[in-house]
Parts: C-alpha cells; sequence; structure tokens
C-alpha cells in the first residue's frame, strides 16, 4: 500500500544560496531572447510556498508506490493480476489544508503489481510528477541540474527539448505560460532546486520559448517547429561537446507520429529535427548540412513525411532509414522493435520498462519523457482510446511478456508507467496492460 507517511516527511524545504538560482529571485517575468543565461524578475506571489512540503511528500509516496507495486510476478505463480485498488485516504488527509493534491500534481490514486499511473489531469501536472519522480530531491545529489520550461501549446518544442534529458544535462521537464508559470510547475520547480553546473553551461533553467519562470535561464528561442528544433539541437551539440550519433526526422504536422521522439531522444541523446509532409524546412536542412555522416532515420509513413522529402534528406546524409507503422499505435510499436547498429529500443524479449499514453496528447510524450532515460528505461507506447487497448498493442505486450520456469525470483519483469487520468486511460486498460505484463509459469505441472 501507499505509505501515509513517507521517509523525507520531515526534510525542511532548500535553503535559499546566497542568490544562486531560479529560486533565489523573488520576482518573475517572461524569458529574454539573449544568448547567455538571463535574469527574469519573479512576480509576487505569497501563496507559492505553501504547498512545497506538500509536493515532496507526495513525490516521495509516489516513488514509495512505484518501489513497492513496480516488481512484476514475484512470488505470485497464478499467472493473474488484481485490479488497481484506490489508496486509502484517512480522515486527517480529508481534512488537510488545500495545497496541490495527488489529481493535480499527476501522483498515482492507485498501482498494481507491474503498473504505476501517473494520473494528472493534464501535461502540465504529468510533467511536475515524472519530475520528482525521476528526482526525489530530498538531497543536494538528488537534483537536476538544471530544468527545461517549455510553453504549455508547444508540444513541437517539449518533444524536441527532450534530448536536454539526456546525460550529461540531464533536464527534466516542466511546464509553463507567458504571463504565469502554473503554480504545480512552481512547486516542482522550487523542490528540484536546479543551480546550473558545467554540464549545463551553468544555466539552472533552459526557457523554450516566451514562458514565465523565477530566475535567470539559458532562453531558446520559439518560432515555427523546425526553427525550434534546430536550435535546441545546437545547444545539444553545444552542451554535449559532440556531433550526435543520429539525428531523427519527426513530423511537424502530426504530432501522433512524433510523440515517440521524445523517449528516444531523452534516452540517447540524439536531436529531434522536423518536416513537413511535403516541405524540408532550411533550418532542418541546415543542420542536416553540418553533420552530413550521422545517420537520420525518418519516423513516420509516406502519407506523413513523404518520399520525396526523404529523398531531399539523402541528398544531403549520409545514410538515411525510415522507421513507420501505418497509424499512431503502430508508428510507435515500429521504434520499439526497431534496431539498426545502436539506434533503436530493440525491446523485443522480456524484462524491460514501458510508458504508455494516450496518441491525442503530445505533450504527455515529452513529460513522460524522462521515465525513459532512467529507472526501468523503456520507449513510449500509445494507446487511442480511453476504454480498449489497441490489438496491435496487445499482441506486442503478449510477444514481450516475461515467465519462469522453476524461480519466479531469478526471472526477467517488465514494469509500465501509465501516464494520464482514468478519462485517457481507464481502470479496465490498466488491469489488462497489468495482466500482460506479470510473469506467468511455463510448463512444468500446475
Amino acid at each position: 500500500m501507499i505509505p501515509k507517511r513517507p521517509i523525507n516527511a520531515d526534510v525542511p524545504a532548500p535553503e535559499e544560496k546566497g542568490g544562486r538560482g531560479p529560486l533565489a529571485d523573488k520576482e518573475k517575468s517572461q524569458a529574454k531572447p539573449e544568448q547567455k543565461p538571463s535574469e527574469a524578475p519573479k512576480q509576487a506571489n505569497p501563496g507559492a510556498p505553501k504547498a512545497l512540503a506538500a509536493l515532496v511528500v507526495l513525490a516521495l509516496a509516489f516513488i514509495a508506490a512505484a518501489i513497492v507495486f513496480g516488481s512484476g510476478g514475484e512470488g505470485d505463480e497464478s499467472g493473474t493480476s488484481a485490479a488497481p485498488t484506490p489508496a486509502p485516504t484517512t480522515a486527517n488527509e480529508a481534512e488537510a489544508p488545500s495545497s496541490p493534491t495527488t489529481e493535480e500534481l499527476g501522483y498515482p490514486s492507485f498501482a498494481t503489481n507491474n503498473t504505476v499511473r501517473i494520473g494528472g489531469s493534464d501535461p502540465v501536472a504529468n510533467a511536475a510528477a515524472v519530475s520528482l519522480a525521476v528526482f526525489p530531491s530530498t538531497t543536494e545529489e538528488q537534483r537536476p541540474a538544471a530544468v527545461t520550461v517549455v510553453g504549455e501549446e508547444d508540444w513541437a518544442g517539449a518533444i524536441a527539448a527532450s534530448v536536454l534529458m539526456a546525460a550529461p544535462v540531464r533536464a527534466p521537464m516542466l511546464f509553463s505560460n507567458p504571463e504565469e508559470m502554473p503554480e504545480v510547475s512552481e512547486e516542482a520547480l522550487a523542490a528540484l532546486d536546479p543551480q546550473g553546473s558545467k554540464d549545463t553551461g551553468e544555466a539552472p533553467l533552459f526557457a523554450v520559448g516566451t514562458v514565465a519562470y523565477p530566475g535567470r535561464a539559458a532562453p531558446i528561442d520559439s518560432g515555427d517547429a523546425a526553427a525550434t528544433a534546430a536550435e535546441i539541437a545546437t545547444l545539444r551539440d553545444r552542451l554535449f561537446g559532440k556531433a550526435p550519433q543520429h539525428i531523427v526526422i519527426a513530423s511537424s504536422a502530426r504530432p501522433d507520429f512524433a510523440m515517440p521522439a521524445a523517449a528516444w531522444a531523452a534516452r540517447s541523446g540524439d536531436p529531434v529535427l522536423y518536416a513537413e509532409p511535403e516541405q524540408l524546412p532550411s533550418q532542418t536542412a541546415g543542420y542536416l548540412q553540418r553533420h552530413p555522416k550521422a545517420p537520420v532515420y525518418v519516423l513516420g509513413p509516406e502519407d506523413v513525411i513523404s518520399k520525396d522529402v526523404a529523398g531531399k534528406i539523402e541528398a544531403i546524409s549520409k545514410r538515411v532509414e525510415r522507421v513507420a507503422g501505418e497509424d499512431p499505435v503502430a508508428n510507435a510499436l515500429a521504434l520499439a522493435r526497431f534496431r539498426d547498429g545502436s539506434f533503436g529500443w530493440n525491446v523485443n524479449d522480456p524484462g524491460h520498462g514501458f510508458v504508455l499514453t494516450r496518441s491525442d496528447s503530445p505533450a504527455n510524450a515529452a513529460a513522460a519523457a524522462p521515465l525513459s532515460a532512467s529507472g526501468t528505461w523503456g520507449p513510449l507506447l500509445l494507446t487511442d482510446d480511453a476504454g480498449t487497448l489497441p490489438p496491435a498493442l496487445r499482441s506486442y505486450f503478449l510477444d514481450v511478456k516475461p515467465g519462469y520456469t522453476d524461480d519466479p525470483t531469478r526471472a526477467f519483469y517488465n514494469h509500465v508507467w501509465v501516464v494520464g487520468d482514468q478519462e485517457a486511460i481507464s481502470v479496465e486498460q490498466q488491469a489488462e496492460v497489468d495482466g500482460l505484463a506479470e510473469l506467468a509459469k511455463i510448463g512444468g505441472e500446475e
């Protein structure tokens, strides 16, 4: 069960550190388009600190739930799983003063043997929950050096910025807007308390586009999708100190086909650039021309990124391959299965992590990307319906279902993060995924 009081319940909130970092400033405003970390005044917000302690407590409760429920199959030889059960609520919890609730923060109200849900009602809440799950932030060592802040509506910028979660930068993502950072993002940022490092160019924040944030940030201009992605890729090259090993081209017109690129970018450090169905943007072409030896992987079928566009890429790049499925669900599965040298997840056997979200929420792909670059590292999979698991996805889970013959404690296990509330992915669908991920006995006496 989810513990009522996690081990860090009495850990104090981080103190201000001599004016350094985004939390040392007292005012907030929009990012300035400069080439170095810039100061952004922060508007007074007397209510902002009130939920910090609750946020950190809930974050550790979330992580404890993942540990308790994330070990699939051990000690259970029946091959069946119980349906998700809501966590108990005590009277004291019900009477607690108003702070961001578990639903607002995206923390799970239930989990199963093999799944944990991050159940925020929108990507803003889910990004905050994911960031604190990956970086619990109860000690200095658990905090990220930087955080990426992206506009709530900028799914293309968010997917491209997922590459900054890869080592050595390791920057999780939060969402904001031009006028004011949402409270849930603000409280998560207070807990994460990034201070910058050599690996981040001393920037504690990366601000994509015109967004509100506290403190100072390295701004990334946001124009159209292709221009933003090219600028993020250029920043990636500078921070990583090396050319990309591979480059992914995704669709700027079909976000449901671009979504799987976020998880791969976070895991691999390969930049994501954009193409239109019948046009290769000049910004994308310009970046490719700087790295003509890097293999390029076009994500999506020809009706999403045409053969003509692929031909224009081939005229620049030494090697071009297409990874595609006929619909968004199949497209995500294609990348999950794909392998070409060091490119691709190659997840075709048991013993892996997975991240599952809805195909109509591209920002959730970016919000969840840190889960693919930590913990049980695994590809992003998509479902296209709240209540029904797509047949192709069900078949895939059966293909990679773990099993054992004699000793379940020496078996491989699968674990699935479910990202989205019950309106996006129902409890029944989560329970079905849990059963498909469950360790099963193979052969022998019943």
